[in-house]
């Protein structure tokens, strides 16, 4: 991992995921972060630079960490953020995300989600709520389905490469009883020998609610992260998509590295 992109729009929600960003990546001195800030008019650069110039020495006082700044003038905020990370060759974005209100989760939400599914790279969603803990415990969530060809192995071993934590892979299903299938175990073993470095715990849940299993799960192993991976038609857009279980983006204390297929 080289560079991270954290959006600000100089709104709590975005200056929490900055300090989630900073506390994060200090001591990773590979790393740079990027403060970026998009505007829509261009008398207002100077003040954009300022600012951002601002947050950075702030928040350099307080952590170890490389970072650098970047505004630009861009009619649409998501078009702005995919151009910089595919410009800067980012390897990931930290964004905030609120769950306070209908209309703050119409403006910074929405555009977080959006940028998830550009899959431009991974993107990491930081609650509003969300205390920052070291990365010791993360859990990565799978439909068990044809898990060699969707499972983003290579990214998802960078990441996990750079902060070493226990990883938990959970599976949550409503036709699970007592054992699982022939297909499930197969798919079990696969991955077992996908992540085999990592010393893979593995756990599957029988409960109808998605995102309720998986916010008790992440409550009762405290979980530091949770890794989802975006597939089409499946798992990740019933997460994103689907108004029930929007509230696990919403509404968790943990954040969520949202990975493209």
């Amino acid at each position: 991992m080289n560079t991270v992109i954290v959006p600000v729009d100089f709104s709590e929600t975005s200056l929490h995921a900055a300090r989630y960003a900073a506390r994060l990546l200090t001591g990773h001195y590979g790393v740079t972060i990027i403060l970026y800030h998009s505007y829509s008019k261009a008398a207002e650069a100077v003040k954009a630079t300022e600012m951002l110039e601002q947050l950075k020495a702030g928040l350099m006082k307080d952590h170890i960490v490389k970072m650098e700044i970047l505004a630009h003038e861009e009619d649409d905020f998501v078009d702005g953020l995919e151009k910089a990370a595919r410009h800067r060759r980012a390897d990931l974005v930290i964004m905030g995300i609120t769950g306070k209100s209908a209309i703050a989760q119409v403006l910074f939400g929405s555009n977080t989600l959006k940028m998830a599914e550009r899959k431009v790279c991974p993107v990491m969603i930081v609650p509003e709520s969300a205390p920052f803990s070291p990365l010791k415990n993360v859990m990565l969530t799978s439909d068990f389905k044809n898990t060699i060809e969707s499972t983003p192995s290579a990214p998802i071993k960078d990441f996990l490469n750079v902060f070493k934590p226990q990883l938990h892979v959970v599976n949550v299903d409503k036709d699970h009883y007592i054992s699982l299938t022939e297909d499930y175990e197969k798919e079990k073993q696969e991955m077992g020998k996908m992540f085999a470095d990592y010393q893979p715990q593995f756990y599957f849940m029988r409960l109808y609610d998605v995102d309720e299993a998986i916010n008790l799960f992440a409550e009762s192993r405290n979980i530091d992260l949770i890794i989802v991976v975006q597939k089409t038609s499946s798992f990740m857009d019933k997460l994103l998509r689907n108004s029930r279980t929007k509230k696990l983006t919403y509404h968790s204390k943990v954040p969520i590295l949202i990975m493209a297929e």
